[in-house]
């Protein structure tokens, strides 16, 4: 009776231990396509969350660089999802609307660069996606943005959209009006190549200017020897040409967003 009680232990201990491990393996980070709207104007974006969390977790918005949502944003944003966050990458441009070439990205993203206030409902937009989600915790949100999308990104804060937290990675980082700069709530950290001949010293100066002015907790982070578009891979290897990718700042720009998002989220 003793051998055969040992061996119904051993039995249910490796089903246990099988059911756990066939969860383990079932779990994933999961993309979810999402359509939704501004006005009349059609957007899809992604909601990307781990399904082996359980309950209400922070939720962060995901603001693309010039090119609109892509491959780039969506695995930023299953990074995110790894680290325990809802993310969702933000369509600015319209459903459909997908440049290829840095002509038509540049003709796009220059719509709303001089039409700032409609940027300012499509960054909205996305953000009432994310905090109506479920599973967001709605008093621990933040917002993100690679170049043209760290504009979105301030646009939203500049809004006066609850955020604890903005990061902006080699982002547009001026506004047009910059007393709505009182409206952030949250604290806000801008990680910058150091040699960005795109949004360069003027620009950072006039940043600095204005969120002090306005008394901002912010931060502005230099990368040496990093210049646009330094977290971007299909950006190259060629600093002389104004932007290219560089290894060490985009890991270090990495963890300064995750140190932040740790003391806020």
């Amino acid at each position: 009776m003793k051998k055969l009680h040992l061996a119904n232990v051993a039995v249910a201990t490796a089903m246990a231990l099988i059911a756990f491990q066939s969860g383990t393996a079932q779990a994933a980070v999961k993309v979810e396509t999402v359509n939704y709207k501004q006005g009349d104007q059609a957007l899809e974006g992604w909601l990307v969350y781990d399904d082996a969390k359980q309950g209400k977790r922070p939720g962060v918005v995901v603001f693309p660089a010039w090119y609109g949502p892509s491959d780039d944003e969506k695995h930023r944003a299953e990074m995110l999802a790894k680290l325990g966050y809802v993310a969702f990458v933000a369509d600015v441009y319209g459903k459909g609307i997908r440049p290829n070439n840095p002509k038509d990205a540049g003709a796009e993203s220059g719509k709303y660069m001089k039409d700032r206030p409609l940027l300012t409902k499509r960054a909205e937009a996305a953000f009432d996606q994310l905090r109506k989600n479920p599973m967001v915790n709605t008093a621990k949100l933040a917002a993100i943005g690679y170049c043209f999308g760290g504009a979105g990104a301030l646009d939203l804060a500049r809004s006066g959209a609850p955020l604890e937290a903005i990061v902006t990675f080699h982002g547009t980082l001026t506004s047009p009006t910059p007393g709505d700069d009182k409206n952030i709530k949250g604290r806000v950290l801008a990680l910058h190549g150091a040699d960005d001949p795109l949004v360069g010293p003027q620009a950072q100066d006039a940043f600095k200017k204005e969120m002090s002015e306005a008394k901002v907790d912010w931060e502005l982070i230099l990368y040496s020897g990093a210049v646009h578009s330094f977290t971007q891979k299909d950006a190259g290897n060629d600093p002389s040409k104004g932007a290219a990718y560089n290894e060490k700042a985009d890991k270090r720009s990495w963890a300064e967003m995750t140190r932040l998002f740790k003391e806020t989220l």
